[in-house]
Formats: C-alpha cells, structure tokens, sequence
C-alpha cells in the first residue's frame, strides 16, 4: 500500500498504517504544512501531532512516526541545516527524548530538509532494549519515502 499526500509518498512495508493530513496555515490563502504518521498498530482517529494517543499503544517491537512539516520560509534556518531524510542509528535513540518515560520506551527526534522542505522526524519505538530491531524498522519506513519540491 502507498500513501501519496503534499508531495511526500511512501510505500508502506507490510504491517505499517500511515495516515496523513494538512495542518492549517496561519497565512491566509497558503497550503497548509504536512502533517504525517505512521506506525507498526492502528492508528486512531485521535492524536497528537507528536503521538499522544498512539505511543501508549506500542508493543516492544512497534514504532510511531511522526513527519511534521515547518513552514518553507523555515528551510534557511540552522535548525533545518541537514540535508536529506535521516539515518537512523539504534545509538540515536533515548529513554530521554519522550515528553513521558515510560514502559521502557525510547525515541529520537531530527531537524532537516528536502526538497526546500523543513520537517522535523520524531519517532518512537516501543522498546529502548531492543531499539537496534526498531531503528532498522523505521529506517525501513524512510529508505521507502520520497519528498518532492512543491511549487508555490
């Protein structure tokens, strides 16, 4: 399965959901920034933009994502400086970059840009311990992923 959305697409491996929308711009008449998520259990309907809702649903061996787009005028700024979707290492991961520790969770957050794009990529894995298995699934996700330049 695929999802194509606001110039990003990915083809989904087997056993992930993805779901993707448009946050509001607060410039009148602008395209909205894209907000998209993924993860190894269902989605549900209602969730934080960062996972709130889906990460206390991971197993040990689940993963959420979260692809959040900043605006374009963003791009230029040192935050956004790397170049190209991440490479994610297990040794990136902590039981530290969650707004709540628990269950033995771990995750990693990257600023970076493609395509003139700026995003931020916060994902979650279900288990710190096994974090090596988890990087691999989500790395998994990314190497399937394409962002194009959108015009406008």
């Amino acid at each position: 399965m695929n999802l194509d959305h606001a110039g990003v697409r990915v083809a989904l491996p087997t056993g992930w959901e993805a779901r993707a929308r448009l946050q509001p711009s607060n410039r009148p008449g602008a395209r909205g920034n894209l907000l998209l998520h993924a993860a190894t259990v269902p989605l549900p309907a209602e969730r934080g933009d960062f996972g709130s809702g889906v990460v206390e649903l991971l197993g040990p061996d689940d993963v959420f994502l979260s692809l959040f787009e900043y605006d374009r005028a963003d791009a230029g700024k040192a935050l956004f400086a790397a170049q190209g979707l991440p490479a994610l290492r297990p040794s990136d991961f902590s039981t530290k970059h969650l707004q709540r520790t628990a269950d033995g969770r771990s995750g990693g957050q990257w600023f970076f840009q493609v395509a003139g794009r700026p995003f931020c990529l916060f994902v979650v894995l279900g288990s710190h311990s096994r974090r090596a298995a988890g990087a691999a699934r989500a790395s998994a996700l990314l190497f399937r992923t394409t962002v194009k330049e959108l015009s406008g």
